[in-house]
């Protein structure tokens, strides 16, 4: 028996951790499609069809270049060609790593700052326009002094930028703020990281906060959509509501392996079994950045109780580092957050499309009243970008 446990159960574990981290190199940085949508390359937008409003979807681009090398950022500017002055650029959040925008002095501030600024200046040179939401990582992480932080990166868009709406839902309140992009197609922004922050947390006059109870953000949610229900709907927020990454519970072998890498990419230490403990602590219990968190998973039922009413809904998020699509109950789930680093996402599950690579999603409104999502990442030809995955919404 002792044999059994020491060496047999030992190598049956090594196999399957084998097979496993092997089955993941396969499709890793490769797309994974639905079988319905494999044959996407064969369906596009009626060519007489005019394109009356696009969005590009932007989401954690917190860690771009500065000295206009940016892949992500070239295939920014392809878009703004093709889109002209129809088009609305939508940062999902976590718009500056590692802890947002501090204030003046601080180590982190001069790269901050360049990067904010490389933002507003793609806005600025485009005829279209730009809108900022807040992420965790705008929110300092998540941490006591997070909305201080906010409120820096917020006024500094708003000096700098001179734009209208430029950073909603404003002063850091839960939203829902509104904006009508075209004639039948609304964005509605919701500010996520209200609902999982911690310390303090703007709600009512005092804060320039529309109602003191989040009880009533609830029902102003719902009664904006119920009224909007003739028109397609884009709903922004930072955080997925669904997702085949980390965020949603999904890691690697490697991560299982080697926890510590989860600190720094180099500690590459070896802890089988014992590793498992933090993807199975995160998994079950979760981080307050995670869908398993009790103040997301309550965020997330409140919000799908009310979409699952409706079925003219697009939700986009960030937050995970992929790029990932998902059909439930006749809405769309969107996450399009590998604007400047990347994760681990699994395939399958719900998903219709999922893939590890930098870029972003677009979503074209056409004066036929149809909606395409497009996804379009980095390709190895600098300045230019492909096509990864399109389809009518």
């Amino acid at each position: 028996m002792l044999v059994y446990f020491l060496i047999v159960v030992p190598v049956l574990l090594s196999a399957f951790f084998f097979f496993s981290y092997w089955q993941e190199r396969k499709y890793r940085r490769k797309p994974f499609y639905r079988l319905s949508d494999v044959g996407w390359q064969r369906h596009a937008p009626p060519p007489e069809a005019e394109l009356v409003h696009s969005a590009a979807l932007l989401g954690d681009v917190g860690a771009i270049a500065t000295d206009g090398t940016d892949p992500v950022m070239k295939l920014v500017q392809a878009w703004q060609q093709e889109a002209g002055a129809k088009g609305t650029m939508i940062f999902l959040g976590d718009n500056l790593y590692p802890i947002g925008l501090p204030e003046a002095g601080n180590r982190h501030r001069d790269l901050a700052e360049a990067r904010l600024n490389t933002l507003i200046q793609s806005i600025k040179s485009y005829p279209g326009r730009g809108i900022f939401l807040g992420g965790n990582h705008d929110w300092l992480k998540g941490r006591e002094g997070g909305y201080e932080q906010l409120l820096r990166q917020e006024a500094y868009v708003l000096e700098h930028l001179q734009q209208p709406n430029s950073y909603l839902p404003p002063q850091g309140c839960p939203g829902p703020s509104c904006l009508q992009l075209a004639e039948g197609l609304l964005l509605v922004v919701i500010n996520t990281q209200w609902f999982v922050q911690r310390g303090t947390k703007p709600l009512g006059s005092k804060y320039g906060c529309p109602y003191a109870d989040i009880e009533e953000f609830f029902v102003s949610l719902n009664k904006l959509l119920k009224r909007n229900s003739h028109q397609r709907i884009l709903i922004a927020g930072h955080h997925p509501l669904y997702s085949n990454a980390m965020h949603g519970g999904k890691f690697t072998i490697k991560q299982h392996i080697f926890p510590l890498t989860a600190l720094h990419k180099r500690f590459l230490i070896p802890l089988p079994l014992f590793g498992s403990i933090y993807p199975f602590y995160r998994k079950m219990f979760g981080a307050y950045e995670d869908m398993s968190h009790r103040k997301y998973k309550k965020m997330r039922k409140r919000l799908l109780r009310i979409f699952h009413r409706y079925n003219n809904l697009i939700y986009v998020g960030g937050h995970d580092h992929n790029l990932q699509h998902f059909e439930i109950q006749g809405n769309h789930y969107i996450v399009s957050g590998s604007g400047s680093k990347l994760a681990f996402v699994k395939k399958g599950g719900r998903a219709t499309f999922a893939l590890e690579e930098l870029g972003f999603f677009v979503l074209n409104y056409y004066s036929n009243g149809q909606v395409w999502l497009e996804c379009r990442t980095v390709s190895a030809t600098p300045g230019q970008g492909q096509l990864a995955f399109r389809k009518l919404l």
